[in-house]
C-alpha cells in the first residue's frame, strides 16, 4: 500500500469522523430542545456507529488511525516507519478541518468558526488521558477482528464515563475547535486536553507491554 493511498485513508477517514461527531452533536441538540442528556445520547449512538464502520473501511489501507496519538504510538512499536509520522499527523489534522466544515455545510452554518466552549480543569484533563490509554489499550491488546466494534465500544462507554466525553484524540480537539456547536471545544481549553491525550496514549502503551501485547497487533 502506497503512502498516498495511506494518507488519502487517513485524511478521508478523520474528516468523516469529524462530520459524524460534529454533525450528530448539531442534530442531537436541535431535535433535543435543550435536553443536553438527549443530545448526547444522540452523539454518542452517532459516533459508535461512525466510527466503528469507518475502521472497518480504512483500517486495511492505512490502520485507520485517525488520531496522532495512535499514529505516534505505532512509530514507538515499529508498526509505522518514523517517517510517517509527520505525513499521518498532517493528514489527521487536515481531515479534521474538512470534517467541521463538511458538517457546517450541511446543516447551513458558517463554515468558518471557532468554539467558546471551554472545557478545562484537572478532572477534565485526567478523563482525557483515561480515555485514551484505555483506547491504546484496547487497540493493542483486543482480539485484531474485533477491535472496530471494540474501539467504537470503549469510545461510546467514555463518552458517559469520563468528565470530558472522550475526545481521546489530538485530531478530534483540533477539528471540533474549528466548530461553535454541541461537540465544539475552545482554543485556549485544547492544549490542556492534547497534552493530556498524549500522556493517557504512553501510559496505554506502557499498560499493555506490561501485560503483554497480542501478537496479532503488530500491524
Amino acid at each position: 500500500m502506497t503512502l498516498a493511498r495511506k494518507l488519502l485513508a487517513e485524511g478521508l477517514g478523520t474528516a468523516l469522523l469529524l462530520a459524524v461527531v460534529i454533525g450528530s452533536g448539531v442534530m442531537g441538540e436541535t431535535l433535543a430542545a435543550g435536553n443536553a442528556a438527549v443530545a448526547l445520547v444522540a452523539n454518542t449512538l452517532a459516533t459508535i456507529c461512525g466510527l466503528w464502520a469507518l475502521i472497518a473501511v480504512f483500517g486495511p489501507v492505512s490502520g485507520a488511525h485517525f488520531n496522532p496519538a495512535v499514529s505516534l504510538i505505532m512509530v514507538l512499536r515499529g508498526a509505522l516507519p518514523g517517517g510517517h509520522l509527520l505525513p499521518f499527523v498532517l493528514a489527521q489534522l487536515a481531515g479534521a478541518a474538512c470534517g467541521a466544515w463538511l458538517a457546517h455545510a450541511m446543516f447551513d452554518l458558517p463554515l468558518l468558526q471557532f468554539s467558546t466552549h471551554l472545557r478545562e480543569g484537572p478532572g477534565q484533563w485526567l478523563a482525557e488521558g483515561v480515555a485514551t490509554a484505555g483506547l491504546l489499550l484496547v487497540i493493542l491488546r483486543g482480539p485484531a477482528a474485533q477491535v472496530p466494534a471494540l474501539v467504537a465500544a470503549w469510545i461510546g462507554a467514555a463518552y458517559w464515563f469520563t468528565a470530558s466525553t472522550s475526545f481521546a484524540n489530538p485530531a478530534a480537539v483540533f477539528g471540533r475547535m474549528l466548530s461553535d456547536t454541541f461537540a465544539g471545544i475552545a482554543p485556549a481549553s485544547a492544549p490542556g486536553f492534547i497534552l493530556a491525550e498524549v500522556m493517557g496514549a504512553l501510559a496505554g502503551l506502557a499498560l499493555a507491554r506490561a501485560l503483554g501485547e497480542r501478537p496479532d497487533r503488530r500491524d
